[in-house]
């Protein structure tokens, strides 16, 4: 298994460039699934990433 890259990162930080498959309108509808990467909005859109631990985990 490769090594994942490790990012400590501070806030007001600049978040590293990542890609996720999309999920719009085909989500689950069979629709292609595109990448996006963070960097096709750098510089164009503002980004707000938020991590919420155990969010999708039963309780």
């Amino acid at each position: 298994m490769a090594n994942k890259p490790v990012y400590k990162l501070e806030v007001g930080d600049e978040a590293p460039d990542f890609e996720l498959p999309a999920t719009g309108d085909t989500a689950g509808k069979g629709g292609a699934k595109k990448p996006v990467r963070l960097s096709d909005y750098r510089g164009k859109k503002n980004v707000v990433l938020a991590f919420i631990p155990a969010a999708f985990t039963p309780v």
